[in-house]
């Protein structure tokens, strides 16, 4: 009991330690890789735990050119050991999984094991996720360090999965730092100051639902904003409008999820949406029986990028008639509203990602889930952001609940995407002569 008594007030002191760049010999980012070395090969808990918050401290004092050259570094110096995975490889015989095994683990790189170390450090996970996100904003330039970023993912995969996951309703008793990063990380329908969040969470019409992992605990990873409404809507102004008609929750019929915000760059490819909106539909149903409908007003981001890359490459999805309607059109112009909607409807039914998937992005969040492509509404989001990404398009993704294995399988088989008769409808329906509308 001594030993652990000792250990827990190393671990408490570590804790509460401020940056180690106060030390009598100061410490620069020259010496990061030194420092990593060190932590793999030490055998100490205690010690180990102190080189890794060195590590941390020195990284998040270092300038961004000197945080890029410690990940080439890294990706260079702790990969795979190639000769131990020779010898594990030499060793294995067809049929015997302890040698598997050891081909297995003598194939992971050190990278891997380095970041884990860093983990054991208090707060050091919300730290990583940062370091992740500082990551990601180089892939592009230094392609060589998309491996390091395979190590992040695999590992955030198994510390962020659903079982540590934990839902908590947000209202207005919710701690003020918390609801300030709610703000913050809104990222569909922009939060207008302490008015606007009073509404969207205290309103008794209102729910708003996030996810927070143990070691993130005042740091929400993804949210749900959820409208009770009597019918499904075809537009956002009646949901975000202050001067509105708030309805008993009793009297409401459907659940509206009409705004889902991803709150940590650094766990982007991490998806938390299908655990949570299945979530946030059972919390629904056991408080309000009454419910019976649970569908989204979800916005079309992909929308015009494919329309300007549709123009370009002459695709046949666009018919002449359309593409002429589309030149004639000035900057400041939006397109007759049957014609958008059309657009839309045949983009969301037929556009594919180099993967095979839906090209939008929001689109195949939900029907990977299992939704029904359920309608599409021209003119339902007004706001300088909806006219930029789609003209203004919104679409109604429905959970049928009796149906979303099947329709979730369908698309995780060969991209089969469920829509209702009417949109399909909609995206075969002939174009009018119709004027090009001014914005």
């Amino acid at each position: 009991m001594a030993d652990k008594s000792f250990l827990s007030d190393i671990l408490k002191r570590i804790a509460r330690a401020g940056p180690f760049l106060s030390s009598k010999s100061p410490i620069s980012s020259s010496d990061l890789i030194p420092l990593c070395k060190e932590l793999i090969s030490d055998k100490g808990e205690a010690s180990g735990l102190k080189t890794a918050l060195k590590i941390l401290d020195v990284y998040e004092a270092a300038t961004p050119e000197e945080q890029r050259l410690f990940f080439l570094d890294v990706v260079e110096q702790f990969g795979v050991d190639h000769q131990v995975l020779q010898d594990a490889i030499d060793n294995w015989q067809s049929g015997d999984n302890a040698s598997a095994r050891d081909v297995y683990f003598a194939a992971e790189p050190k990278s891997q094991e380095l970041i884990r170390r860093l983990n054991r450090v208090p707060g050091a996970t919300a730290r990583l996720v940062n370091m992740r996100a500082n990551l990601l904003g180089y892939l592009k330039e230094n392609p060589e360090l998309k491996g390091l970023d395979v190590d992040f993912r695999h590992l955030f995969f198994a510390w962020f999965n659903r079982g540590f996951l934990e839902i908590a309703q947000i209202n207005w008793s919710t701690p003020a730092s918390i609801l300030e990063k709610i703000i913050t990380y809104e990222a569909v329908h922009e939060i207008d100051g302490w008015d606007d969040l009073r509404q969207r969470v205290a309103e008794a019409d209102r729910r708003l639902f996030a996810f927070f992992h143990p070691a993130m605990p005042k740091d929400p990873l993804i949210f749900v904003e959820v409208a009770l409404t009597r019918e499904i809507p075809g537009a956002i102004a009646g949901i975000l409008e202050h001067e509105r008609e708030t309805i008993d929750p009793n009297q409401a019929t459907a659940a509206v999820f009409y705004s889902i915000s991803n709150c940590q760059r650094g766990l982007r490819g991490i998806s938390f949406g299908n655990f949570l909106i299945k979530q946030v539909v059972t919390e629904l149903q056991r408080e309000l029986p009454s419910l019976n409908t649970f569908v989204t007003l979800s916005p079309v981001p992909g929308l015009r990028r494919w329309i300007d890359q549709a123009l370009i490459s002459e695709d046949p999805l666009l018919r002449p008639e359309e593409r002429t309607l589309l030149a004639a059109l000035e900057d400041d112009a939006m397109p007759p509203a049957d014609l958008t909607a059309r657009l839309a409807a045949r983009y969301l039914l037929n556009a594919r990602s180099k993967k095979g998937t839906a090209f939008d992005p929001v689109a195949n969040f939900h029907l990977g889930n299992g939704a029904i492509l359920h309608k599409v509404h021209a003119a339902a989001d007004l706001s300088e952001r909806g006219k930029k990404i789609s003209w203004g398009v919104m679409v109604n993704y429905l959970y049928n609940e009796a149906k979303i294995e099947e329709h979730h399988q369908a698309y995780a088989t060969d991209s089969s995407v469920a829509s209702s008769s009417e949109v399909k409808s909609l995206a075969n329906a002939k174009t009018k002569a119709s004027a090009v509308a001014p914005a």
